[in-house]
């Protein structure tokens, strides 16, 4: 029998020359500077004007402080008194009751907009361009054309009430007129933004699935209800979504038509007014660095809830087609079984 020879162990590298043959090159190591260099701008004027006055606005919550003398800490002082104001509750309530007057119109006529310009009409680049123009508007500007719109005495529109007989109204007077007011700024600014949006969705929809409806007999109405809306529900969601964070965040419109202290009864003070008037015109950059995190906080809870809300039959289909898939007839299954 022949011997097979042993096989020695293999001899150890030293320390000093595997740390060198695993060390990069220096000209690899600085092979990627440039392109860390091209994206350093950003990161940088974010790390100034995003993450710097985010961070300093929670420490400046547990403050108090004018803006001007020495800062004195007081803790939760600040958030203990915001769960207890009035004044901030109030805000949000108007913030709600604004967002809902204005949102569920908006969309539905975005939506409405969005299937018309969709179908073949004439001058659809043009009649694009005329709905989003609103958007890109000068919010000041719109502001102030429609406080002369709203105008209680010499305003357009209680001259075009005046035509049918119908008495002055004080729009910028009654709680609930200022509230609709604002409501049909709102509107009229963003409805064409998401028309824009759910045209683009309309667009992306496979045509293979409108042609099966229509082949199996739907309607138009149908078609639309049955098949369009389940299928828009991601961009419905966007549109939702969005516009409860703008929602929450109002503040050009009522400051520019109402003044800061929100119009009579304060029935225009949302939360973003509550809090420049808090931290900008009361000096109380403490306190209005919590109104800040609070309204951080309302915003944030108010997009989960709307997130859940829309896709909550989207998940009750999911739920719901494993049960169909096991309650499928037994023919079919004898079927399968008899094919393989």
């Amino acid at each position: 029998m022949t011997a097979i020879p042993e096989v020695g162990a293999p001899s150890a590298v030293p320390a000093p020359a595997a740390a060198r043959r695993s060390a990069p090159p220096p000209r690899r190591r600085w092979r990627y500077l440039p392109m860390y260099l091209a994206i350093a701008p950003f990161f940088v004027l974010f790390a100034v004007f995003g993450l710097y006055p985010v961070l300093y606005s929670l420490f400046l919550s547990f403050q108090r402080w004018d803006g001007v003398g020495p800062m004195k800490y007081i803790g939760l002082e600040n958030f203990r008194f915001l769960v207890t104001d009035g004044t901030f509750w109030e805000s949000i309530g108007n913030t709600l009751i604004i967002w809902v007057m204005s949102s569920v119109p908006m969309i539905l006529l975005a939506l409405l907009i969005a299937v018309g310009l969709n179908s073949s009409i004439r001058f659809r680049g043009v009649l694009r361009v005329a709905y989003f123009l609103p958007n890109v508007t000068s919010i000041v500007a719109m502001s102030l054309v429609f406080g002369s719109i709203f105008s209680g005495e010499f305003g357009v529109l209680n001259w075009f009430l005046g035509l049918f007989g119908i008495g002055h109204v004080q729009w910028l007077a009654d709680p609930w007129a200022i509230r609709g007011a604002i409501a049909m700024m709102i509107i009229w600014r963003w409805t064409g933004y998401n028309a824009i949006i759910f045209l683009a969705g309309l667009q992306a929809l496979p045509k293979d699935v409108l042609e099966a409806a229509r082949v199996d007999g739907a309607s138009a109405a149908q078609t639309f209800f049955r098949v369009t809306v389940p299928l828009l529900r991601p961009v419905l969601l966007f549109s939702v979504v969005m516009s409860a964070i703008g929602g929450m965040q109002i503040f050009t419109e009522s400051q520019v038509l109402l003044g800061n202290r929100g119009g009579t009864d304060g029935a225009g003070l949302t939360m973003v007014l509550y809090f420049y008037n808090t931290a900008f015109a009361g000096n109380d950059f403490g306190y209005g660095a919590a109104i800040a995190w609070g309204i951080f906080i309302v915003v944030v809870l108010f997009s989960i809830l709307n997130w859940r809300l829309v896709m909550r039959p989207e998940r009750g289909q999911v739920a719901t087609a494993p049960a169909a898939a096991g309650t499928a007839p037994a023919g079919a299954t004898t079927t399968t079984g008899a094919g393989r």
